[in-house]
């Protein structure tokens, strides 16, 4: 069987921008949280049978006391911020596993899931569904893999090296140093993502860099500048790689039972009928009677 991780956060911040704005029977604002109902709705639709949701429930996280200049609400529109209970609860009355952050944040969830899933010998893959790049650093082999579902992309480990020139494990040291800008943290001067695929590709992490720079591979340009500047900033850099290494740690489920979508709960009717969205119940039923394709499910229960 497989297992689907979705990251809510960013599917809601997708649809708020890309459908029209939407109210609902109250006059409170629920395009985007139809979006995603929609979107993971069709994803059972073609077959996936374990499902589980991240949502950032506040968007500052533990890092925002680790930096200062990490990413906050700040600026994101309150009819979007709004949403986000919202979607919590209908995915919920929907029958989905949801995994609301307010100390973690969404991609903690989605790392922790994908490493609890990856110990059972029953999963045969693992999709963490999301673009962001951090969670590039949880892909392993083909067996834990990213799902652009947008560009209907899949990343497997050979296509994290593709993309960054390094392997998944190096990819806290290589954001440490390009920076991150959706996450609020600017990296160090000098290191553009080609210096850093080039330097991580023959030093997995920040201690494996040689202190002298004239031993650092000839394949690495500028060595000496990007060398004086990371031991100049180095422990900005530290800094910068725990804000970008996701935590395994966060309590997300039991077992893989536990995300097993079922059906949707008797709330699901109610929900609906407040978003003016009686097709989304339709469809939800008769998902329930359909059985899982042969890519998502196994002879071995869960």
């Amino acid at each position: 069987m497989d297992v689907h991780l979705i990251d809510g956060t960013y599917e809601l911040f997708r649809y708020f921008y890309a459908v029209p704005a939407t109210a609902d029977v109250n006059g409170q604002e629920v395009g985007a949280v139809r979006g995603v109902l929609n979107s993971v709705l069709s994803m059972i639709e073609a077959g996936a049978t374990h499902i589980g949701v991240a949502t950032d429930h506040v968007v500052e996280s533990f890092r925002n006391d680790l930096y200062p200049g990490y990413k906050t609400s700040e600026g994101v529109p309150p009819e979007l911020l709004s949403q986000f209970p919202i979607l919590e609860d209908a995915l919920a009355a929907m029958g989905v596993v949801v995994w609301p952050m307010t100390y973690y944040e969404a991609d903690d969830a989605l790392a922790s899931g994908a490493a609890k899933a990856a110990q059972d010998d029953r999963i045969r893959q693992v999709l963490i569904c999301t673009p962001d790049k951090d969670l590039s650093q949880c892909v392993v082999g083909t067996r834990v893999v990213q799902l652009d579902r947008r560009r209907n992309l899949l990343r497997d480990e050979a296509g994290v090296v593709t993309k960054f020139g390094v392997p998944p494990q190096s990819i806290p040291d290589y954001l440490a140093v390009v920076g991150d800008s959706a996450d609020g943290f600017p990296g160090l001067l000098g290191w553009g993502e080609k210096a850093a695929g080039l330097t991580f590709s023959q030093y997995p992490h920040l201690e494996d860099i040689p202190k002298d720079w004239r031993e650092w591979h000839p394949s690495i340009r500028k060595a000496r500048q990007l060398s004086e500047t990371l031991f100049k900033g180095w422990n900005d850099a530290l800094l910068f790689r725990t804000l970008a290494t996701l935590r395994l740690d966060v309590p997300v489920f039991g077992t893989i039972a536990d995300l097993r979508w079922q059906g949707p709960t008797p709330k699901f009717q109610e929900c609906c009928q407040r978003m003016k969205s009686p097709n989304l119940l339709v469809r939800a039923f008769a998902a329930v009677q359909q059985p899982p394709s042969v890519s998502s499910s196994s002879s071995v229960p869960a």
